[in-house]
């Protein structure tokens, strides 16, 4: 079974950045493509970025030109690096992966099979 273990959450003022980590229990070449999705009180969780194997992005319109999706297949890890941090981007974030091909970019959330934990994200204004 897969497994996703995110880390890099925290309290961030408003303008700051911070950098979540998602390490896979497997090689991260086996995976077809990862994710970040976001959920705050009250809300449905969406997207936040996406990475194909292929290095295919996408992102979010609210947070394009702020946060970078990455990955690194030598420490089988997804980075999201959040910059020019808002208040709004309060959240709790989750890491999600899917193992199988699907022809189609981009995926919806219900193409993600995979998902961590989730970490806390908190920006003060």
């Amino acid at each position: 079974q897969v497994q996703l273990v995110e880390s890099g959450g925290g309290l961030v003022q408003a303008g700051g950045s911070l950098r979540l980590s998602c390490a896979t229990s497997g090689s991260i070449e086996s995976f077809d493509a990862m994710g970040w999705y976001r959920q705050a009180p009250g809300k449905q969780r969406g997207l936040v970025a996406a990475i194909s194997r292929d290095g295919w992005t996408n992102y979010a319109d609210s947070v394009k030109g702020r946060f970078t999706i990455s990955r690194d297949n030598a420490k089988n890890t997804v980075y999201l690096q959040m910059n020019s941090l808002k208040p709004e981007d309060t959240a709790v974030y989750y890491c999600a992966a899917r193992q199988s091909y699907v022809r189609k970019w981009p995926l919806d959330l219900d193409d993600f099979g995979s998902w961590g934990q989730g970490t806390q994200v908190t920006v003060s204004s």
